[in-house]
């Protein structure tokens, strides 16, 4: 039988300082203004950080997750994130948060309905020398398209 390295664990420093670079994040997120969080996700997301969530673009790591954010912000600009709960453990950060937000431009073809939309969404962050290199999202997005009216309950 073969031996498994065991991981050591990380300090509750490190995990301090992970939940830390989460909330700035987070602060820019809800900043709505996209040149602050594009400055964040350069300062924070590895550049070929691996997103394990489907994304509509078409570039990948930081890149793709600033085109992301270029795109709710066009879509819903009053878009707010809202922290309900949130976990550090070793090198993970794990969010649970409503996404509020007022839908007044362009979203996936369709034309702004002036809706208001609220849904739940968690990412696990993983965390490496300060910065995020992996991203694992769960975003109830059938909610989403139903309140704006794609498709049908």
């Amino acid at each position: 039988m073969g031996s498994r390295r065991k991981e050591e664990p990380m300090s509750s420093d490190q995990e301090t300082n992970n939940t830390a670079i989460f909330g700035r994040f987070h602060d820019a997120v809800n900043s709505g203004e996209l040149e602050v969080i594009s400055r964040m996700i350069h300062e924070v997301v590895e550049p070929e950080a691996v997103l394990h969530t489907p994304v509509p673009v078409a570039g990948t790591g930081a890149e793709a997750l600033g085109q992301v954010w270029a795109m709710l912000l066009r879509a819903f600009p009053d878009v707010q994130v809202q922290v309900q709960d949130l976990i550090a453990k070793g090198d993970k950060v794990v969010c649970r948060s409503v996404v509020t937000g007022t839908h007044k431009g362009e979203f996936q073809g369709l034309a702004p309905t002036g809706r208001p939309v609220r849904y739940d969404e968690v990412f696990f962050l993983r965390f490496a020398e300060g910065r995020i290199t992996e991203i694992w999202g769960l975003v109830d997005t059938f909610t989403l398209r139903q309140q704006l009216g794609l498709v049908r309950a």
